[in-house]
């Protein structure tokens, strides 16, 4: 079996070198832990070892394999000035790994960043193994905010690569827990936090991949976590095999949490096919939620497909509501696939001759015109979830004590730059936190002297 073994571990940089000075002790599990781990790595003398980070270069859309011959890092920047990093890359891994994925349209590869610098996600775990083990050559891959299921269906392309090459590797995923586990560490606290982490520690004890798919995307941002996309690769690595798993130590001494679990891969095993399972349950979901949608919503959704499908916007339905035909109302049309936004755009003020023109429109727009995604592809059609918020009439206010994220929405005006948020958003808390944003949005700098309004939404999901 090409695939030896993996580990996910975190990578507090106070643990490696001198750059703790005494503090590394309050980890000391986490470092006999890191201990145990690299001496089972020497002995299964892999050929090559993977790394995942979140700390390598990372794009939106994109996996960052890091090209070249050679990484080189330091500790310097945490205060350590004579530790130090080098390791060979594994060329032939890279192109052949970069090779599968351009045949499958799959979006990782070389492209971007072309520097040998190694991160200290990188850096820390190898900091452990080379202490027992140095003839290896390395790949590195940084993350991207694409979906579980596009990390989880990378780590399935690098095992095909482990096999077509006859590679023995061994995969590092890294990453920490949440980083709001105490109010005094250096993130805060959120409630999120102890339960992201006994919740993960939990299933990766047990060896349940496919309970990394019930992490919604908005609890692992309230947790503040950075591992969890990195764990994902590493289970789509072991799809439809058995493993003996193994949870090595786990605490959070500083307020961030501090996990490693190993890996052991025995036999195939089909029943492990979580990717299938995952998407099926996903769609399961979808499919309820489509039979419960009301008319603003399901217009919507008829909306984008009937665009999708034939290339043009639709005609209002003959048998439409009144309340949709007979008003007139600004429109938001969200479009969500697998927990993550895929669309949203709309209107402050009606410009089209009725509610229900609005939703049309603005549906094709936040599928076609939203600059921050590709547009709708028919295959995706069934994945998608939608919401439309019908804002109510627009309010001047004379402060921020007159705005309530939950309740109200905002605008905020400097000029001709206008940006809006709507109410009730996860994650947004906060009025400075919806004001932030908005001013962004529309390109306000703090130093600019700005205008609020606000207003209040009827949302349908």
């Amino acid at each position: 079996m090409p695939i030896l073994g993996t580990c996910m571990v975190p990578h507090p940089p106070l643990i490696a070198g001198s750059v703790g000075r005494g503090k590394e002790q309050k980890a000391k599990k986490t470092i006999e832990a890191f201990h145990k781990e690299a001496k089972r790595i020497a002995l299964l003398k892999p050929q090559t070892i993977i790394i995942s980070s979140p700390h390598a270069p990372l794009y939106a859309d994109y996996f960052h394999i890091s090209p070249g011959k050679a990484g080189y890092g330091d500790f310097y920047q945490f205060g350590d000035e004579s530790t130090s990093i080098s390791c060979a890359y594994d060329e032939e891994f890279v192109r052949n790994l970069e090779n599968l994925c351009k045949a499958q349209g799959f979006p990782a590869g070389t492209l971007g960043t072309k520097t040998d610098i190694l991160d200290h996600g990188t850096m820390v775990p190898l900091y452990f193994i080379n202490q027992y083990y140095t003839d290896y050559e390395l790949v590195r891959i940084g993350l991207s905010s694409l979906s579980y299921f596009e990390h989880y269906k990378l780590g399935q392309l690098i095992a095909y690569t482990c096999s077509l090459l006859g590679r023995s590797v061994y995969y590092v995923a890294s990453g920490d827990l949440s980083h709001k586990l105490l109010p005094e560490g250096p993130y805060g606290f959120a409630e999120e936090g102890p339960v992201y982490d006994e919740r993960l520690m939990e299933a990766m004890a047990r060896g349940d991949f496919l309970s990394l798919f019930d992490f919604s995307e908005d609890f692992c941002e309230a947790a503040a976590e950075c591992g969890h996309r990195s764990f994902c690769i590493m289970a789509g690595l072991l799809d439809r095999t058995r493993v003996v798993s193994e949870k090595l130590s786990y605490e959070g001494p500083f307020g961030v949490g501090y996990g490693i679990c190993a890996f052991s891969p025995v036999e195939e095993d089909d029943s492990r096919n979580y990717l299938e399972q995952a998407m099926q349950n996903e769609r399961e979901k979808t499919s309820t939620f489509r039979k419960n949608e009301d008319a603003y919503v399901s217009l919507a959704r008829q909306s984008l497909e009937y665009f999708v499908t034939h290339g043009s916007v639709m005609e209002i339905p003959e048998h439409i509501d009144a309340e949709l035909s007979g008003q007139k109302a600004g429109v938001f049309v969200s479009i969500k696939k697998h927990g993550k936004l895929r669309g949203c755009i709309g209107t402050i003020s009606p410009v089209h001759e009725s509610t229900a023109a609005e939703i049309i429109h603005n549906a094709v727009s936040s599928a076609s015109l939203d600059h921050r995604f590709n547009p709708v592809t028919k295959e995706e059609l069934l994945d998608l979830v939608y919401s439309v918020d019908v804002l109510g009439p627009i309010e001047k206010i004379d402060g921020e004590d007159e705005l309530d994220p939950k309740q109200y929405g905002v605008i905020v005006s400097c000029g001709m730059k206008r940006g809006l948020l709507l109410p009730n958003l996860e994650g947004v808390d906060t009025v400075e936190q919806q004001i932030d944003i908005a001013r962004r949005k529309a390109g306000i700098s703090p130093a600019e002297k700005t205008r609020l309004e606000r207003f209040e939404v009827i949302r349908h999901t």
